[in-house]
């Protein structure tokens, strides 16, 4: 009999809307030759075939709230400046002089009514339209006739969520994440702001990222600190268009841990978080999850949350969504965190891991950052200071907490088997069938 992902019943015989099972979708058996790792060609075709023709997430809105606000979005080869416009709409550019093509912005983000090339000071509207040539009478007409505007792209706006893609041909955001979309507006993301932005260099391809975030099949053997307080027993819906679901359990130790009925620390933790005293609380540990959002749903009607439309599971569990080609965003009522494989410029055996934590900030008793999100007491929750930009170079350790530094030790580890002649492939379990059915979209995107 084949094990089916979406069997563990984690939802208690949940009739709630969001927890329904998606239509099943069956991605086969094939192995896949592993050379989609380590080959500089299927590299390339990646890049021409799928990140050039997909929306990628390029920034949360709230970092671009007022006329003038931009971001630099850079991944692979390219760099685009992302802005919000004086009509409130979003917009994006290749970060590029159409004189010379030298980049306009170095830095992160900033807010200005215009962009001046620093090589030459040509200037250009938020919009993209150029607003001086310098020494305009020195050029020809025919030279100028060529263009002076910079070259933009499609940015579209969701969610909370800014997206830009270099294709022309590429269906609208709102039907791209179509089976998503509902299920996102839940969280009210545009609501929250940043409280956390790092960025890491990894030795591994960036689908090795993307495979080790999809499954929480290896949590036993790399993350053994977690064993108490987040259950593998998961359930799992892919979706089409490459998107996917999963609800990682939380407040109930995993299938393999020992002991499934004793209030260990991480668990008391949780209790504590939403308001519970853990020595008063009289239930097991598989009964701690539900104690979590009867809490959390009495704390939010008290402060004058409205918790009415979430399921237990979303008070819970962390519900986390795949989106094609290189995004996972990890949904929780408090927090968002959004998780970025960032391919190389040139090398398929490096990648940058970028993760974005945004939070709703309620100024309410017994309301606040839940510590399983590791934030330090410094950091500024309210949304009045938007924190820099932590990036760590490849081998160092990337400082994003201890789980998060055991896979990026593992990483490549893992890129180095990948180059062997005896790995024939990866076979995955149904447990991984997240990794199987994005691995089907992206060679039907490199297939055309």
């Amino acid at each position: 009999m084949n094990y089916d992902p979406r069997s563990w019943a984690v939802h208690k015989g949940s009739r709630h809307p969001f927890d329904q099972a998606a239509a099943p979708i069956d991605n086969g058996t094939q192995r896949p030759d592993p050379v989609r790792y380590t080959s500089k060609a299927f590299f390339e075709q990646e890049w021409e075939k799928v990140f050039t023709k997909t929306w990628l997430l390029a920034a949360p809105s709230s970092d671009l709230q007022e006329p003038g606000d931009w971001v630099k979005f850079d991944i692979g080869p390219e760099s685009f400046i992302v802005v919000r416009g004086k009509d409130g709409k979003v917009c994006a550019h290749y970060n590029v002089c159409p004189h010379r093509g030298s980049q306009l912005v170095t830095g992160e983000m900033g807010s200005q009514d215009s962009f001046t090339c620093p090589f030459h000071s040509w200037r250009f509207g938020l919009d993209g339209s150029n607003q001086k040539v310098t020494d305009s009478e020195t050029f020809r007409p025919e030279v100028l006739c060529h263009g002076t505007d910079l070259t933009s792209v499609r940015a579209e706006e969701t969610v909370g969520l800014v997206f830009i893609s270099m294709s022309d041909d590429v269906p609208p955001l709102s039907e791209y994440l179509a089976p998503v979309l509902p299920m996102l507006e839940t969280y009210a993301i545009d609501r929250m702001h940043v409280v956390q932005h790092r960025r890491s260099d990894w030795a591994a391809n960036w689908k090795g990222g993307i495979d080790a975030f999809y499954e929480s099949y290896h949590l036993h053997a790399i993350h053994p600190q977690t064993m108490g307080v987040i259950d593998d027993r998961t359930h799992i819906d892919l979706l089409p268009g490459g998107l996917s679901r999963q609800f990682v359990p939380m407040a109930q130790p995993n299938s393999h841990f020992p002991d499934q009925e004793g209030i260990n620390e991480g668990i008391a933790m949780l209790l504590a978080d939403a308001g519970i005293d853990p020595e008063r609380f009289d239930g097991t540990a598989m009964e701690s999850r539900a104690a979590v959002a009867v809490a959390k749903r009495e704390r939010a009607a008290r402060i004058g949350l409205d918790y009415t439309h979430f399921s237990d599971a979303q008070l819970t569990d962390s519900t986390i969504f795949g989106i094609f080609p290189n995004v996972q965003i990890g949904c929780h009522p408090e927090a968002v965190f959004l998780h970025r494989f960032k391919p190389h410029a040139s090398d398929p055996e490096q990648f940058t891991y970028e993760t974005t934590i945004l939070y709703r900030h309620v100024d309410a008793p017994g309301y606040g950052a839940p510590g399983w999100m590791g934030l330090g007491d410094d950091v500024d929750l309210t949304g009045a200071t938007r924190p820099e930009v932590v990036h760590t170079g490849l081998g160092e350790p990337p400082g994003m907490g201890e789980v998060l530094d055991q896979d990026s030790d593992l990483l490549p580890i893992v890129q180095k088997g990948a180059r062997s002649r005896g790995f024939k492939g990866p076979l995955w379990c149904e447990q991984e069938a997240r990794l199987r059915h994005f691995h089907k979209e992206l060679d039907t995107w490199l297939e055309g």
